[in-house]
């Protein structure tokens, strides 16, 4: 089945980028890139919405529903079937904005959600309600409903990619999810340790630090990363430009402020006040600009 380009009139309200307007196929920029990263490190999302389509994965064939969205690490995922009649919309976002790696969706072979359930229900209808709100890129609310779909997009991609993940069967699997939880909502605490972690699962520190070493990286760099990921949501909403770095750095378990500086450099590529001063510039502005 040919693969049919979606095209402006698919994507009201939003602006295509360049290679779209040039003849290529469209796509809506949930967010750019903040200044210093990479422009091509993104994730492409194709929203199904009618038509015949199926992907395949793992040697079996999918078919798609209205609704189901197939994620992937470049603009034409890998076994995307379409027919002519089938129409998709088409979004890019920064893997900036999602604490996940190209690389990650790259080797699972591109990820599928149903629009249907969970997550991926939300996810779809952010989408959905983005691609279709009529001059997003003139008003403020614009911005903030695409911040939302982005924050949505970051669990489900972090959802799948755990599901996805071969190293983690039965009983550790379940294990590392209630410890990622316990994480999450602990986040704050400055003496949130690997000690205290395996205290509170009750499993012994070796253990825990094992669990994590199947996923390629320590306990101690999945909470820093973590904390990361909550200070430049923080940083980038509108209710604290007026709270300083170093007041958000601490709320989230940084106890310094220069080494939180160089973390946050060094896991996103701008400094934490460098993204403060262009989520403030962005605000109000077209999410494609």
């Amino acid at each position: 089945m040919p693969e049919t380009p979606a095209t402006e009139a698919d994507v009201p309200g939003h602006r295509l980028d360049r290679a779209a307007r040039e003849g290529g196929e469209g796509c809506i920029d949930i967010l750019s890139p903040p200044p210093g990263t990479d422009s091509e490190d993104c994730l492409h999302i194709a929203l199904h919405v009618h038509g015949a389509a199926s992907v395949r994965r793992g040697g079996a064939s999918t078919v798609l529903a209205p609704g189901d969205l197939v994620i992937s690490a470049t603009p034409h995922p890998a076994g995307l079937l379409q027919d002519s009649e089938c129409r998709m919309l088409r979004f890019r976002v920064p893997c900036f904005y999602l604490g996940v790696r190209q690389g990650d969706v790259r080797r699972a072979g591109g990820l599928l959600a149903r629009g249907s359930e969970g997550i991926g229900s939300l996810a779809s209808q952010f989408l959905r309600t983005l691609a279709a709100q009529e001059r997003a890129h003139r008003a403020r609310p614009g911005n903030h409903l695409a911040r939302g779909a982005s924050d949505i997009v970051a669990v489900l991609v972090g959802e799948l990619l755990d599901r996805e993940d071969p190293e983690h069967p039965g009983g550790a699997a379940e294990l590392l999810a209630r410890i990622r939880v316990h994480i999450e909502e602990n986040l704050a605490d400055p003496d949130l340790s690997p000690g205290s972690i395996a205290r509170a699962q009750h499993i012994s520190v070796r253990y825990l630090h094992k669990l994590f070493q199947q996923d390629g990286m320590t306990v101690g760099q999945w909470v820093r990363r973590r904390r990361l990921d909550a200070c430049r949501r923080e940083l980038g909403r509108p209710s604290r430009r007026q709270t300083s770095v170093s007041a958000v750095a601490h709320r989230w378990g940084f106890v310094s402020h220069s080494h939180f500086s160089r973390a946050f450099r060094d896991a996103f590529g701008v400094s934490p006040r460098e993204w403060q001063a262009y989520a403030t510039r962005a605000e109000g502005r077209d999410p494609a600009s």
